[in-house]
C-alpha cells in the first residue's frame, strides 16, 4: 500500500482551496495519502468509493466525506462524477484546537448535512461564474461552513492515541515536504535521516508505522504523482517525463505508472486527448 503526504495551497483569490475533483472522468484512483488541511468531498453526480483509515464508504449524490487533518485516505473513482472538494487550512481552526495542533470532526451523518451540501454547491457555482463581488459571496458561504463545522461537527473527546498519531504524522510532514521539493534527485534513506537528525533504522520504522509505507515506495509514489501531472499538462515525451521526475528510464516510469493508474502512460494521454 502506498501512502503519501499531500501539500495543499489555497486558491489565489480565496483563503481556502475549492475545485472540482480531478477524477471527474472516471478510471481514476488516488492512492492513500494524508495532509494537514481539513478536506470535504461533496458528491453531486455519480459516485465515489472512499477509503478512510481502512474503512470503506460508498458516496452517492448528496453525500459528503469530511477528512480530518492527518487522516490517511484514498479515493476510487471508476465512473464519471461531479465532486466538489473543499480544503481548509488547519490553522483556520487554531482557536478551537482540543490538543496540540489538533482538532477532529465527526464522520457521522448530521441533521445539517443537507445545509453543508447546499453551501458547497452555491460556493462552487458562484466561484465558477465569477460575477462582480463573487469573492465576498463565496467567502460568506465559507464562513457559514466553518461555523457549522465548529458548532455541529467538532468532537470534544479525543484519545491519547489520536494525539500521538497526529504528532508523528506532523513530524513526517516536515520530512515529506523535503522529499517533494527534491524528488528529482537521488535521496537515500541514510542521507535523509542525517539531514533530520534520525538514525536510518528509526526513520524507516517511522515511515512504516505511522504512514504505512516503506521509504522507497513513498519516494516512488511522489515521483509518479508529479509525472502524472506532467503527462496530463504537457506534450513532453514519456522519456522526457521519466527523466524530469527522477526515474532512471522510461521503462521504470511506465511500470510505476501502470501499477498506480492501471494503464500505460500512452493510453492515459490518448484518453484525455479528446477533452
Amino acid at each position: 500500500m502506498e501512502y503519501n503526504h499531500e501539500v495543499i495551497l489555497p486558491n489565489e483569490d480565496l483563503p481556502f482551496k475549492l475545485f472540482l475533483f480531478e477524477g471527474e472522468r472516471g478510471n481514476y484512483f488516488r492512492d492513500k495519502h494524508w495532509h494537514r488541511s481539513i478536506e470535504i468531498f461533496a458528491v453531486f453526480e455519480g459516485g465515489l468509493t472512499f477509503y478512510l483509515m481502512e474503512t470503506e464508504q460508498q458516496l452517492k449524490p448528496g453525500d459528503f466525506m469530511l477528512v480530518n487533518s492527518n487522516e490517511i485516505h484514498s479515493v476510487d473513482s471508476p465512473l464519471p462524477n461531479q465532486t466538489v472538494v473543499v480544503q481548509i487550512p488547519l490553522q483556520t481552526f487554531s482557536g478551537y484546537f482540543t490538543g496540540e495542533q489538533f482538532i477532529r470532526f465527526t464522520h457521522d451523518p448530521k441533521l445539517h448535512d443537507a445545509q453543508v451540501m447546499k453551501l458547497i454547491k452555491e460556493m462552487y457555482t458562484t466561484y465558477m461564474e465569477k460575477k462582480p463581488g463573487y469573492e465576498m459571496k463565496v467567502k460568506s458561504g465559507y464562513y457559514m461552513l466553518l461555523y457549522l463545522l465548529v458548532t455541529k461537527y467538532r468532537e470534544m473527546d479525543v484519545t491519547q492515541r489520536m494525539l500521538k498519531q497526529n504528532k508523528k504524522l506532523n513530524r513526517l510532514t516536515t520530512i515529506t515536504n523535503y522529499i517533494k521539493e527534491n524528488y528529482r534527485e537521488e535521496i537515500s534513506l541514510e542521507s535523509l535521516a542525517g539531514i533530520f537528525g534520525y538514525a536510518p533504522a528509526y526513520l524507516s520504522r517511522m515511515f512504516q508505522k505511522y504512514a504505512g509505507i516503506n521509504y522507497k515506495d513513498y519516494v516512488q509514489s511522489v515521483r509518479v504523482e508529479y509525472a502524472f501531472r506532467e503527462l496530463a499538462g504537457t506534450d513532453h515525451t514519456v522519456s522526457e517525463i521519466a527523466s524530469n521526475n527522477g526515474f532512471p528510464n522510461s521503462k521504470a516510469f511506465t511500470k510505476a505508472f501502470q501499477k498506480k493508474y492501471g494503464m500505460l502512460p500512452s493510453e492515459y494521454r490518448r484518453s484525455i486527448s479528446g477533452r
